[in-house]
C-alpha cells in the first residue's frame, strides 16, 4: 500500500466495471468506481485506486501502482516500475520504459528503474518516458516529447529530447511571470509564485 490513495478490492462485490474483453488477473487489486475497457490487461500484483479509467488495449503490469482518478487513454503499456499518483493523466498511445539497455538475449528484469509520476501530472499523447524519472506535481509533458531527465512541479517541457518551455498552472494554463516572479492562473484567479526556479501556490485568489 502507498499513502497517497486508498485501495478498496472490489473483485467479489463487483464495484468496479470492467469490460468483457478485458483480462484481470488473480492477485491484483482494483479500487471502487474503476472502469477498465475493451481488450486491457491488469496483471497479477498490479494496483489500481479508486474511479480510475483504463481506456482500450491497456496493460497495466505487475507491481504497477495507480493512485486514484487516474485517466488512462488507448494503447498505454504501464510497465513494472511506474508509480503513478493520484489525478495522472496519461495521453493515447504515450510510452513508458524500464530499462535503460534492453536486450532480447540478457534477462534485466532485477534492473528495472522505478519512474514517479506525481499528483496531478499530465503526459500528452506519444510521449516517451524514459526509465528513472520523475514528473513533478501538476508537470505537462507535451505530446510527442521524450523526456529524459527530471520534470519539476509545473514544469512545462516539449520535444526531443525534452526541454522545459514554462510553467502552468494546476489547471494547465500557461504562467506568465512577472518581474517579482508572480504569475495568476487566468482560470483560476490563483497566485503562484516563482523562486529559484521553484514554483509554489501562493494559496490565494486574486480578485
Amino acid at each position: 500500500m502507498t499513502e497517497f490513495f486508498t485501495f478498496v478490492l472490489m473483485d467479489n462485490n463487483k464495484e468496479y466495471f470492467a469490460h468483457e474483453t478485458s483480462v484481470i488477473d488473480n492477485g491484483c487489486l482494483i479500487g471502487r468506481g474503476t472502469k477498465i475497457w475493451h481488450f486491457s490487461h491488469i496483471m497479477p500484483d498490479a494496483e489500481i485506486g479508486q474511479n480510475c479509467n483504463i481506456g482500450q488495449n491497456v496493460v497495466v503490469s505487475p507491481k504497477v501502482i495507480l493512485g486514484q482518478n487516474v485517466k488512462v487513454q488507448n494503447n498505454v503499456s504501464i510497465y513494472t516500475g511506474v508509480i503513478c499518483e493520484d489525478n495522472v493523466f496519461l495521453g493515447p498511445s504515450m510510452v513508458f520504459t524500464n530499462i535503460t539497455n534492453p536486450r532480447s538475449e540478457i534477462n534485466r528484469k532485477n534492473e528495472f528503474k522505478t519512474t514517479l509520476v506525481k499528483h496531478g501530472a499530465s503526459i500528452g499523447a506519444n510521449a516517451t518516458i524514459i526509465c528513472g524519472v520523475t514528473i513533478g506535481e501538476y508537470a505537462l509533458i507535451g505530446a510527442g516529447s521524450v523526456v529524459t531527465k527530471d520534470v519539476p512541479q509545473y514544469g512545462l517541457v516539449v520535444g526531443n529530447p525534452s526541454k522545459q518551455i514554462g510553467w502552468v498552472s494546476k489547471y494547465g494554463h500557461r504562467l506568465n511571470f512577472d518581474e517579482k516572479g508572480e504569475a495568476v492562473c487566468p482560470e483560476s484567479n490563483v497566485l503562484y509564485v516563482k523562486e529559484d526556479d521553484i514554483v509554489r501556490v501562493e494559496n490565494q485568489k486574486i480578485n
